[in-house]
C-alpha cells in the first residue's frame, strides 16, 4: 500500500553543507500491516511520520500511496490525498478546546462529501464504538488524558482511513490508560486498519507486527 524508495530529507547548514535527517529510506508497508518505529531521540522518526503522512514536503526521493506517485502530486493534491486516507494520533491529542467530543468528531466529516444525516449517523456510531456516548456534550478539558485520547483515536478513524499514524500516542498517558489504547490499535489492526506508530516504549513497540529502527537518519 505505501512504498517509499530512497526518501531523503535534509536541511542546509550552510557554506553549501546539509544536515540530513533521513537518509536513502526504503520502506514497504502492506495493507493491514502494523509497524513500529524505534530509535533514539533525533533518530529521524517523526520527520519519517510526517512524510508519510504527507505534512513534510522538503524531501526527496519516490513514495507511492496505493500506486499514486506522491512524489509527483503538488501540495494542494497532496493534501487532498491526505485528508482522504490518512489518520492522524498525536501525543499532545490535538482536540479542539472550545468545541464538544460530538463537534470534534464531527470536524474532519464537514472537511468531507456527507450529508448533515451521514455525519449525524458515523458520529453516533463512533460514539457508541468507543463508549463514550456519555462524554458527547462535554469539552475536552472535562475529560482524563485517556478519554481525550481515545477521542482522538475516534476523530482519526471516523472517515474510515486507509491509514492510522501515530506519534508517540501514549506519552502524556498513566500507564494504564496507555495500555488501553494500545489494546484499541491492536483491535483496530486486527479489523484491518494499516497502523504505522512512533514509539520510545518497546512495550508499545511489540503490539505492532514488526519494527522498523532507525539511527541517524538510517534504517538499521
Amino acid at each position: 500500500m505505501i512504498r517509499l524508495h530512497n526518501i531523503e530529507r535534509s536541511y542546509p547548514l550552510g557554506r553549501g553543507q546539509m544536515f540530513y535527517v533521513l537518509r536513502d529510506i526504503d520502506l514497504d508497508i502492506a495493507a493491514g500491516d502494523f509497524v513500529s518505529v524505534m530509535g533514539p531521540s533525533g533518530a529521524g522518526k517523526s520527520t519519517l511520520l510526517h512524510i508519510l503522512g504527507m505534512h513534510d514536503h522538503g524531501w526527496t526521493g519516490e513514495y507511492f500511496f496505493d500506486e499514486t506517485a506522491v512524489h509527483h502530486l503538488k501540495s494542494k493534491e497532496r493534501a487532498t490525498l491526505r485528508n482522504a486516507q490518512v489518520g492522524f494520533v498525536f501525543q499532545q491529542y490535538h482536540l479542539l478546546d472550545d468545541l464538544t467530543v460530538y463537534e470534534n468528531l464531527d470536524i474532519p466529516l464537514s472537511y468531507r462529501h456527507y450529508s448533515k444525516s451521514e455525519r449525524a449517523a458515523l458520529v453516533a456510531d463512533a460514539l457508541d464504538r468507543f463508549q463514550i456516548v456519555g462524554k458527547k456534550d462535554l469539552y475536552p478539558r472535562q475529560l482524563s488524558g485517556g478519554q481525550q485520547q481515545l477521542v482522538g483515536v475516534a476523530r482519526a478513524i471516523i472517515a474510515s482511513p486507509k491509514v492510522l499514524l501515530a506519534d508517540e500516542p501514549t506519552g502524556n498517558l498513566h500507564s494504564s490508560q496507555g495500555e488501553e489504547i494500545m489494546e484499541l490499535f491492536r483491535k483496530l489492526n486486527e479489523e484491518g486498519m494499516t497502523i504505522v506508530q512512533v514509539t520510545h516504549s518497546e512495550k508499545n513497540a511489540s503490539y505492532g507486527k514488526r519494527i522498523v529502527q532507525l539511527r541517524d537518519g538510517w534504517i538499521v
